[in-house]
């Protein structure tokens, strides 16, 4: 076996094979006691949709029928009543006119309404697009047509935006989903799920991915190292539309939770929610658990967050000290998930991890081959810098527009530069296209972030390549925490004192917040 071949076989988490999978399912999913007719009747409601999100959520209606599935403020959906309403919707989408063969478009905040739409579509068998709420007139507009939506389902807020196709505003739908129920059989094809990647670079493109069987491969990995459980509480205030909030609520759904959610992020809020529903598990963005953190110190001391076991963040990368500040106010609860719309989940940080290395992206996780290759495709090194690449069964099956990821021996290009320490541990060192050669060396913009944001005066930071003026050289844009002054000629000296002056950024702009996307991810595009 070549040493290549070894590596792989150790270190991928390939291995996870059907009898862990299994095992990391049956355990999120034992609930003690639990009556023997439960499991009985979650069986057999889940046999007619095979694997995937409808037989997950036919087997939660049918088990605990009466328990919260989805909560917003002011309202909330019993199981029973969103697989029953999503029936009911799919029979009045087909009653329309719209089939198996037709385009779904789903345009709502996090609420029981995007529950509904979601499951009412796959219900169907049509594929479904989830379109970022944040978008406005134009950019939606674009997006409809690009994806050759037949009809968009969207809260009434929305109305006015969605244009030159039919529509449901959220108002009807809650009508249409307390029809009188009627028996809707299994769909003749599998929906696909259509997610817009963040755009943050350039035109959002959508990217698909199935919701049948092979998407459980992925959540069984996610559950073999994270540890959700079955009939609890989960607060997601990170968007549903985008991936990591969906991949989160499709979770939560088929362990029978309560998600308890918000259409619109407020972190005094949010915080609330936590204590109110004594909620074991709470899923954010980074930009997300920032603000929470950044809450006052009284609030959040008299904040009783003694039941969350698993903070789980995504999205882009933690900042060091965000990550030691929630280590040392929550416990060891906190879970970094590294990936990509389109390669999907690839590597998990634990708290040890993370206590450890508070910049890793963390270990494979299991299912999940991670390579770190050259210009030429082949593995280098532990400690060696080269391209990111993910092979994962619940990987997205393409562009919708066409065209896809760069592929190296059955695995995708997450389209980031990285390394793997002795130890197994990930680090993402950048982007492929924020790389630069300053002095003749490469030079990493993550790496002089992360030592800004452990400045005193820094409340966030991010690094980018400047315009033609200044070449191959970095600029920092800088916001300043709360009550701080910035003296730009102290962060110049901090930086060089700490790392190489090729690396010092040329120029230093101050900012009163960062441009973002509704997932928190910075505009870099904006910040060009």
């Amino acid at each position: 076996m070549t040493a290549t071949a070894e590596r792989r076989g150790t270190r991928t988490g390939e291995g996870l094979g059907t009898v862990r999978s299994s095992l990391a399912v049956l355990r999120a999913n034992t609930v003690l006691p639990e009556r023997p007719d439960r499991i009985g009747r979650a069986v057999m409601a889940a046999l007619p949709y095979g694997l995937g999100m409808l037989a997950a959520v036919a087997a939660s209606a049918a088990r605990y029928p009466g328990v919260p599935a989805i909560v917003a403020p002011g309202e909330q959906v019993t199981y029973r009543q969103l697989w029953r309403g999503a029936g009911a919707l799919a029979k009045a989408l087909a009653d329309r006119g719209i089939t198996p063969e037709s385009r779904i478009g789903v345009l709502c905040r996090n609420a029981p309404a995007f529950g509904y739409a979601m499951l009412g579509a796959v219900r169907l068998g049509a594929d479904v697009v989830f379109l970022n709420t944040s978008h406005g007139e134009g950019q939606l507009a674009d997006t409809i047509g690009a994806e050759g939506l037949d009809v968009v389902l969207h809260d009434d807020e929305f109305a006015p935006l969605v244009t030159g196709v039919p529509a449901i505003p959220a108002s009807e739908l809650r009508e249409l989903v307390t029809r009188p129920a009627r028996w809707v059989p299994p769909p003749r094809r599998e929906a696909r799920l259509v997610i817009l990647t963040s755009g943050t670079t350039g035109r959002p493109k959508g990217a698909a991915r199935p919701s049948g069987g092979k998407a459980s491969d992925g959540v069984a990995g996610l559950l073999a190292r994270v540890p959700y459980r079955a009939r609890t509480t989960m607060v997601i205030p990170a968007p549903f539309f985008h991936a990591w909030g969906l991949t989160n609520l499709l979770v939560g759904l088929g362990l029978s939770m309560t998600i308890v959610t918000d259409p619109e992020f407020d972190s005094a809020r949010c915080l609330e929610s936590v204590v109110a529903h004594e909620a074991r598990a709470l899923v954010v963005v980074p930009a997300m658990l920032q603000r929470i953190c950044a809450l006052p110190a009284a609030q959040l001391a008299a904040a009783d967050t003694s039941a969350l076991t698993m903070i789980v963040s995504s999205g882009s990368a933690l900042p060091v000290p965000l990550v030691t500040e929630v280590l040392d106010r929550f416990g060891p609860v906190l879970y970094n998930i590294y990936g990509s719309t389109e390669v999907a989940m690839a590597t998990v940080a634990a708290p040890a991890d993370l206590r450890r290395a508070p910049s890793t992206a963390g270990r494979r996780a299991p299912g999940v081959r991670v390579e770190v290759v050259d210009a030429e495709g082949t593995v280098v090194p532990d400690g060696t810098t080269g391209r990111i690449f993910v092979g994962s069964a619940a990987r997205f099956s393409g562009y919708t527009g066409g065209g896809g990821k760069e592929s190296v021996d059955g695995m995708l290009s997450s389209g980031d530069l990285g390394h793997f320490d002795e130890r197994g541990l990930l680090f993402v060192d950048g982007r492929e296209d924020d790389m630069i050669v300053s002095g003749g060396e490469n030079v990493y913009p993550i790496e002089v972030e992360d030592l800004l944001s452990r400045h005193d005066t820094v409340a966030e930071v991010v690094v980018g390549v400047p315009d033609e003026r200044f070449g191959q050289a970095l600029r920092a844009f800088v916001v300043p925490r709360a009550g701080a002054t910035l003296d730009l000629d102290e962060l110049k000296e901090f930086v060089a004192r700490r790392l190489a002056r090729f690396k010092v950024p040329r120029e230093f702009v101050v900012l009163d917040e960062l441009p973002r996307t509704a997932t928190g991810k910075v505009l870099r595009r904006e910040l060009r």
